[in-house]
């Protein structure tokens, strides 16, 4: 580059739906590197029955890939679906969902839905559901707005309001403090120091 700048490293991703994908973007940036292609989005038994294809991918640049571990153990999840992971991947298992990383930085989540900040669990990877907290710290909000979007409505066979994952995509990408939540969430801040290893990698190559 004629400014002596190197290019910053692309990394593909692979994840379960569109929370996901803006967690996804916002960690690559925060890690140092540049999203590129993003894969998956139809949900967590489709991403196991790409993985191989991906971690093959994995052999020639950088991928990064997130799947909420949901129950159980996450170093079981992560034997069964990628025991031999590629010199190039960064596969990443959030306790026990994703939006439990969101949930870490209680401050600014909080802001955000316009809720007492009191009512943000102080632990959020204990909780087994984080999605349904957010339901019910939505449903504290000041907002009518905040509450119309993310909070089911009467009659509703959804879990989740009409507008609850566009709601929680947004905070992630332009809200959300990774640096801040990864002091409450092991898992992430695990996430992201192999996603800044990554990056350094792939730059060396």
């Amino acid at each position: 580059m004629s400014n002596g700048r190197r290019a910053r490293v692309t990394v593909t991703a692979a994840i379960e739906g569109a929370v996901d994908e803006a967690i996804a973007k916002r960690l690559i940036g925060y890690a140092g590197g540049q999203a590129g292609p993003i894969y998956g989005k139809w949900g967590k038994s489709r991403l196991e029955k790409k993985i191989g294809d991906y971690n093959n991918a994995a052999r020639f640049s950088p991928w990064f890939v997130l799947v909420d571990l949901d129950t159980g153990c996450a170093v079981a999840l992560r034997n069964a679906w990628l025991p031999a992971p590629a010199s190039l991947m960064c596969f990443r298992i959030a306790v026990y969902e994703a939006e439990a990383w969101l949930m870490a930085d209680a401050e600014t989540l909080a802001d955000y839905l316009e809720a007492p900040v009191s009512r943000v669990p102080r632990d959020p990877e204990l909780s087994i559901d984080p999605k349904s907290g957010m339901i019910a710290l939505a449903r504290r909000s000041a907002s009518e707005k905040i509450r119309g979007d993310m909070t089911p409505r009467a009659g509703d066979n959804r879990d989740i309001g009409p507008a609850c994952n566009k709601r929680l995509a947004d905070y992630a990408r332009d809200r959300w403090r990774p640096g801040v939540a990864a002091r409450r969430s092991d898992s992430l801040r695990r996430a992201i120091a192999d996603l800044r290893a990554l990056v350094a990698n792939a730059a060396a190559r």
